[in-house]
């Protein structure tokens, strides 16, 4: 592990944030005597971030408990482009009152996260809308794009990817990359901004964005990437069968939540508690090395830590209350997702889907099949099964020994 001069690299390494920095002893040696104002880009295509996005978050708030300035930036600019980096297909495109309603329902996950206000490190919040929306054409290819050599733009991954499987990238999204190094330049000369950080798929976006600086201003600024974070078994990060792992309450329940987390594989405590906690690291070493019965044990500290973080301590305490009162006690607990049923009641295949147990009522027969479901403990075998609770009453569906549910008459 290189030895790092700055409390703000030494912090970022020792926890595995890390992957690439432009220039390493240069950002070294100007954290260690100044306040380092540095930005992560988040564009608004969803009215809350996942778990994918948290690692970025949590640099942020790394480089707040350093002592330095986090900006956070939206992109309600470049959100209506879409990044093309490493996608298979363009994004859909978004009306500019869904971005604007995206950013306001995003900010509140950061406002847990971070301390914002007008201190020398207190974190800020922009948007590049403020000056993309008003960007004329011409002028910005005169002035800006004689800076970029397309033949280099192709050579990236990001894009070299895309055009190796035979995907059309549209001129549209092929001009994000100039967007993201322009925002750059214009957050280091209104904010004295001097360092991007984003995932490892955003070297080539912020490298631009570091010679962009370099060109038209004679600035010198930074870039910082994190690796590329899957789990152990080699899934992206956030995704599950069910769908994303969102931060926002409306949109996961505090139990799923937290389930995601206790759930993990035994191989990634260690990292996560990392990466996603602010426990101290000689608690970590001694969680990871845990084994059989004891590993759970840090599973749950793993869960609890990053639930009270995105959800609050109550969210936190509800959902391991939930866990122990289902798995030990074999009842209901009340934290748990629940499904009010229609009049006429539902189907097992289709309760299964609408709780996102199954992504479609083929997988959920397939699940009946294997003996998977059971309904108030009774192992069930036809997916066709109307349920239907007496009014007011409930029933615990569960697919599995990690899913479980309250079905509402």
């Amino acid at each position: 592990m290189t030895e790092y001069r700055s409390s703000l690299l030494r912090l970022l390494s020792e926890r595995g944030y890390i992957h690439q920095v432009t220039d390493a002893a240069a950002l070294d040696a100007l954290a260690a005597k100044q306040i380092v104002p540095g930005y992560i880009g988040f564009d608004p295509t969803a009215p809350s971030l996942h778990v994918g996005g948290m690692v970025q978050i949590m640099l942020l708030r790394r480089l707040q408990q350093a002592g330095h300035k986090p900006i956070v930036l939206m992109g309600g600019g470049t959100g209506k482009i879409g990044d093309p980096s490493f996608k298979d297909e363009a994004r859909s495109m978004l009306s500019e009152d869904r971005i604007r309603d995206n950013v306001a329902s995003i900010r509140t996950i950061f406002e847990r996260f971070l301390t914002f206000g007008d201190g020398p490190t207190d974190a800020v919040m922009v948007d590049n809308a403020d000056w993309l929306d008003r960007l004329e054409y011409i002028p910005f290819l005169r002035e800006v794009g004689q800076h970029f050599s397309v033949n280099r733009m192709l050579s990236f991954d990001s894009v070299k990817n895309r055009l190796d499987r035979e995907q059309s990238l549209s001129f549209l999204e092929f001009n994000y990359m100039i967007l993201q190094a322009y925002d750059f330049r214009e957050l280091a000369q209104r904010m004295d901004c001097v360092m991007q950080m984003g995932g490892s798929d955003q070297w080539g976006n912020i490298v631009n964005g570091v010679e962009l600086a370099r060109r038209m201003d004679g600035k010198e600024v930074y870039g910082v990437t994190t690796p590329l974070l899957t789990t152990a078994d080699g899934t992206k990060m956030g995704k599950t069968v069910a769908g994303a792992v969102w931060l926002n309450e409306d949109m996961l329940p505090n139990y799923d939540f937290w389930q995601y987390w206790r759930n993990c594989d035994d191989r990634d405590v260690g990292r996560f508690l990392r990466l996603f906690t602010d426990l101290p690291l000689d608690e970590i070493a001694e969680l990871e090395t845990r084994e059989g019965a004891a590993i759970n044990e840090a599973k749950v500290r793993l869960a609890n830590e990053v639930t009270a973080l995105v959800r609050g301590p109550e969210a936190a305490a509800a959902a391991e209350a939930t866990a122990r009162e289902t798995f030990a006690g074999g009842g209901l607990g009340a934290d748990l997702p629940t499904l009010e049923l229609p009049a006429d009641g539902l189907t097992l295949a289709a309760a299964l889907t609408a709780l996102g147990f199954t992504a479609s009522n083929g997988e959920a027969k397939r699940k009946v099949a294997e003996g998977a479901v059971r309904y108030d403990d009774i192992v069930m075998t036809d997916p066709a099964q109307v349920l239907k609770p007496a009014t007011g009453a409930t029933a615990r569906l569960s697919l599995g020994k990690k899913k479980h549910a309250i079905l509402r008459g």
